[in-house]
């Protein structure tokens, strides 16, 4: 991990654009993430993604070394990475549409 960042966020390969909730965060907590706090809106569990970097529209996310999917729309350091802003490479998005943001 570069800078200070929580250490419920385990970055699992360095070329990765997110961070990997080891933890939860309650609702309304700020952590750290690179020397900057961010605070979560809603509870956020273990193996949520955090984003690291930025990452443009349509920009691939990388988690575990590899590109995992591509942001749907622009993901600002410290966002929580998920559904409403990551169109997965694996699984179709519409078969994982829960209701969830």
């Amino acid at each position: 991990m570069t800078k200070l960042t929580d250490p419920r966020l385990m970055l699992l390969s360095p070329g990765d654009s997110v961070y990997v909730l080891r933890d939860q965060i309650a609702a309304g907590e700020a952590v750290m993430v690179e020397g900057v706090a961010v605070a979560f809106p809603q509870a956020l569990g273990l193996g949520h993604k955090i984003a690291r970097l930025a990452v443009p529209a349509g920009d691939k996310v990388v988690k575990y070394g590899a590109p995992i999917g591509r942001a749907s729309r622009a993901i600002a350091p410290g966002d929580h990475v998920h559904l409403h802003n990551l169109t997965s490479d694996y699984t179709p998005t519409y078969a994982l549409n829960t209701g969830e943001a």
